[in-house]
């Protein structure tokens, strides 16, 4: 089957343009002034985007850099496509597996040396075949990909082993920051401490643990942008220090998002100064059992856990009082992919008789010999949502006659228990940036790198590769309804919560900001202007 563009934007819920940035409202921006905004973390651990995963490299770098496609900032809710350093969305060939890319003339890197397509080509590249020594977590991501080629400085193409709808989304990663190819050359670990991009600012200062500031690139090759004169970027890992700094117009925005009180506080306080933007969040809470626990071993008791849970009351009430909100399965809500109500309440956590649910649940404990079983759930110091969700899962699991403690630690120690084995339980969460279902579901394979569970499978291997590899939509939804199962129901090798709601209190002086789905979308600040 031939996939065009067209067609992967229809088996994804998405639509591709060549268009740059068009206007996000109909009011005129102005030019000028400079963005403060907070972002919520001590410090970036490095500001390489292609060996971070953490938003505070993005909210910190992304200004700085260009990308080869983007999510369209008009519209970064829609999985809607558009060229950033290249000049049209390619219709590939090869029965889907070439994907060929033209480069704009004229990009400038900060320091002025050209940007050509052998700079896309090196940056992939090590994205995607990451040298010895080198770290490039999503490097799985791409196993579709054999070469990335630069035949001329204006082309770079992509072959890949074999169609997918996955790819083009993949692409639109906003990690994926173009790097200088004679900088890798001689040192692929030169950006992890150093910044030198060709986006819509330029590096002007980092103090760390304090700040970290841009000012506009005059060579921009996006005409008209951007509008600001600059940005300052506060840290602030207390959510009181951040909230303080809205109140007092200290920052103006903060990316991530709120709980819904801090939304409620500011509004009251400060009435129509304050606008507010929601989404739901491509972030999932879920329990990972580790299967080498006793007697977590056995998939009777970890199909118990998940019956026990009354997802369907518990998410609205949740909802008031933490930055949850959706009730689903492994696959982000709304997607094209994900299960619809009716499919959900065929899995096993799911139904719609939460007294049949638990009665279930208590007659599997019965069975594998753990009625009233005593275990720990491990847990990260973040009130958001991980305690809330903590607190309301262990009175869930009382109503079957459990007993569970919880341990509650900072991140380090929290990720070191996981990796070590050191729990019985845990709470953990799987957050992405474009929504690709069939790639976000990686979290959930035993051949992933953080298959805490420490589970082998190779049924549900054998069941994701074919799906990886599906390109009808119909066929691949079927598959991907097969796999839910598995993983929720059959083995219960996951037990998902319920996904995030992202809520972002701004100033309203801030325009020219869409929200997305995710707190690593739409952050290069090249379309924001201040209404003041």
């Amino acid at each position: 089957m031939k996939i065009t563009s067209n067609l992967l934007a229809a088996f994804l819920g998405a639509t591709v343009g060549t268009a740059p940035f068009a206007a996000l409202s109909e009011e005129v921006p102005k030019n000028g002034g400079t963005l403060t905004y907070v972002i919520p973390a001590d410090a970036p651990p490095s500001f390489d985007g292609h060996r971070e995963t953490t938003f505070a490299t993005i909210h910190s770098a992304a200004p700085f850099y260009s990308v080869l496609i983007r999510v369209d900032p008009n519209n970064p809710s829609s999985n809607d496509f558009v060229c950033d350093l290249c000049t049209a969305m390619p219709q590939p060939t090869d029965d889907g597996k070439t994907y060929t890319f033209k480069i704009r003339n004229g990009v400038k890197f900060h320091d002025g040396s050209p940007l050509t397509a052998a700079d896309v080509a090196a940056s992939w590249d090590e994205i995607i075949h990451p040298p010895k020594g080198i770290l490039s977590p999503r490097e799985s991501w791409y196993q579709m990909v054999d070469t990335v080629t630069a035949p001329d400085p204006t082309t770079v193409v992509f072959h890949l082993k074999f169609a997918t709808t996955a790819f083009l989304p993949a692409l639109a990663n906003p990690f994926t920051f173009i790097y200088q190819k004679a900088v890798l050359d001689k040192d692929p670990r030169w950006y992890e401490k150093n910044i030198l991009g060709s986006g819509p600012f330029k590096f002007d200062g980092y103090e760390i643990g304090q700040s970290i500031k841009g000012v506009r690139n005059p060579d921009y090759y996006l005409r008209g942008l951007p509008h600001l004169d600059g940005f300052t970027a506060i840290y602030a890992d207390k959510q009181a220090v951040r909230v303080d700094a809205l109140r007092a117009d200290r920052a103006a925005i903060e990316f991530r998002g709120f709980p819904p009180s801090v939304r409620d506080e500011l509004i009251n306080a400060l009435g129509d100064k304050i606008t507010v933007q929601t989404s739901d969040w491509n972030c999932g809470s879920f329990i990972e059992p580790n299967h080498k626990k006793k007697p977590f071993d056995d998939a009777r008791v970890r199909r118990a856990l998940t019956l026990a849970i009354d997802r369907w009351h518990g998410a609205p009430q949740l909802a008031k009082i933490a930055n949850v909100h959706t009730v689903g399965g492994i696959v982000f809500p709304g997607s094209p992919l994900a299960a619809d109500k009716e499919e959900l309440e065929d899995l096993a956590g799911f139904w719609p008789d939460i007294e049949k649910s638990r009665a279930e649940a208590k007659r599997l404990l019965k069975e594998a010999g753990a009625e009233g079983l005593s275990f720990e759930l491990l847990n990260r110091n973040i009130d958001q949502p991980y305690k809330y969700n903590a607190t309301w899962v262990i009175d869930e699991w009382s109503r079957i006659g459990l007993h569970v403690t919880q341990r509650v630690v900072p991140t380090g120690p929290w990720f070191d228990a996981m990796r070590n084995g050191n729990f019985d339980v845990v709470l953990a969460g799987n957050c992405q940036d474009v929504v690709n279902p069939v790639l976000d579901v990686q979290r959930y394979l035993p051949n992933y790198a953080a298959n805490y569970g420490q589970f082998e499978d190779p049924p549900e291997l054998a069941l994701y590769d074919k799906m990886l590899h599906e390109t009808d939509f119909t066929k691949q939804r079927a598959l991907m309804r097969d796999f839910e199962k598995y993983v929720l129901d059959t083995q219960t090798h996951e037990i998902f919560l319920l996904w995030w709601y992202r809520i972002v209190p701004y100033r309203s002086y801030v325009k020219g900001w869409k929200i997305s789905p995710s707190h690593y979308l739409n952050q290069d600040l090249a379309t924001i202007w201040l209404d003041k």
